[in-house]
């Protein structure tokens, strides 16, 4: 089996049995004990159909490399991660595909301390292990523990806010029958909120639609639930549970480079003169509440293992991304849409306001989203849009940059497709449009 095809950038993701099966999983769990030097390893699982038979392959590699396994059993990510950091494992491997289609399976993979690993940080050696055989034997088999993190999970992302605070909140959460519908409810348990609930069954073959919330179509029962029930706002979590996207009391989906915005304005409320982290694409709201509310703002490439990387390096106490993942410094720097989702709730309990009315404050520009283009040459297509727009202020943080005083632009190449990703953002919506035309027209030329 050729596994280099599903090793990404920062992850495993494969189609089972055809891309991936349990003697694939079985090579990666060697492959990591050897790379990891038979560490303690935390294995957790999402709910998809053939993660239980992964999960299983991947431990008897691990152990039968000299590993000992920590068996966390159905989880959302951000507590294999938790799990890592808290209890001082050597490593952790969630088994999941995240937002991807029924037939994915996958693995995320981080070592101490929670620290990612990506490609050029250990997944490319792993793979090649696995892909070699070359097992040599261990000086022992490791074992495997089962271990129940619930309690230690949920107290700790509830330690992010201040409980007493929260008001009686309804509530409408799709869990697109992912893990969050075993993790919402035992947080409900503990605040005083009303939970309608939404797609709450484990199931990964995903009946009512894919667990993929930055997809409108997937988001619209979540809509109609919350104007139906008179709601005061929607949560929608992607399949494995790490990332989260919010709509306000009528339905409105709110972007995560508004999130970021709110999400920060709180941290800074408890944390003054702190630094926070956001990506190139989110919006100027980021920086500009960053830096009005007292903090020190750093924009970043966007990817989980950069921006992991860089809070460490600038000691942040916060990130957020456009794409719904957001990172705190004291959940071991990983994100968690679960803790992000808490910090709003308090957000809007305090504020007094319906979340609509808080949104609008931080609503202040439009944007386009991402529009993606399948393009052949990206390097020619990169080096033609630099040359149109050579008067502008540039920069190639990620990708290119493009601003002028009414409106700016991010044009970046996929990291798994031969895809370039527009994001534009103007002060007025004509200015949108008109600049939104341009650039489309000239990537797709």
């Amino acid at each position: 089996m050729h596994l280099s095809s599903i090793f990404g950038s920062y992850d495993v993701r494969a189609v089972y049995p055809d891309t991936l099966d349990e003697q694939g999983a079985y090579a990666i769990g060697r492959a990591l004990a050897i790379y990891l030097k038979q560490a303690t390893i935390v294995v957790g699982r999402d709910m998809r159909t053939a993660a239980p038979a992964i999960q299983e392959a991947l431990m008897k590699g691990l152990t039968e490399q000299g590993s000992d396994v920590v068996d966390i059993g159905l989880v959302s990510t951000d507590m294999s991660y938790f799990a890592c950091g808290k209890y001082g494992y050597g490593g952790a491997v969630m088994v999941t595909a995240s937002h991807n289609p029924p037939q994915y399976i996958g693995m995320k993979f981080c070592r101490e301390n929670a620290i990612p690993m990506s490609l050029t940080t250990g997944l490319k050696d792993v793979c090649a292990l696995a892909e070699s055989g070359d097992f040599p034997t261990p000086p022992r088999t490791g074992m495997i523990t089962p271990k129940d993190v619930y309690a230690d999970w949920i107290s700790h992302a509830l330690s992010f806010i201040d409980t007493s605070t929260l008001k009686p909140l309804r509530i409408v959460v799709d869990a697109g029958n992912g893990m969050a519908g075993k993790v919402i409810p035992q947080v409900a348990e503990k605040i005083p909120v009303t939970i309608i609930p939404l797609y709450f069954e484990l199931d990964g073959t995903f009946p009512n639609h894919l667990a993929n919330p930055i997809e409108p179509e997937n988001i619209k029962d979540l809509q109609d639930k919350v104007r139906e029930t008179n709601a005061d706002l929607g949560m929608a979590f992607d399949g494995d549970a790490d990332r989260v996207f919010l709509t306000d009391e009528t339905g409105a989906i709110i972007p995560g480079t508004l999130m970021t915005a709110m999400v920060a304005k709180m941290m800074l409320g408890k944390q003054p003169g702190e630094t926070i982290l956001y990506n190139a694409i989110c919006g100027d709201i980021c920086p500009e509440t960053i830096v009005t509310n007292g903090g020190k703002a750093v924009r970043t490439k966007v990817g989980h293992s950069i921006i992991k990387q860089d809070m460490r390096t600038h000691n942040a106490i916060f990130a957020g991304e456009h794409s719904g993942h957001y990172y705190f410094r004291d959940n071991y720097y990983a994100d968690s849409g679960l803790i992000a989702a808490l910090i709003v709730l308090e957000l809007i309990s305090k504020d007094g306001r319906k979340l609509s009315e808080i949104v609008q404050e931080f609503d202040r520009y439009h944007a386009s989203g991402e529009i993606n283009s399948w393009v052949e040459d990206i390097p020619a297509k990169l080096a033609k849009i630099k040359q149109a727009f050579a008067d502008a202020q540039l920069d190639e943080l990620d990708g290119i940059t493009i601003r002028y005083p009414e409106w700016w632009a991010n044009i970046r190449a996929s990291n798994t497709e031969p895809l370039l990703r527009l994001n534009i953002e103007a002060k007025t919506a004509e200015e949108l449009t008109k600049q939104t035309e341009k650039l489309t027209t000239l990537i797709r030329s």
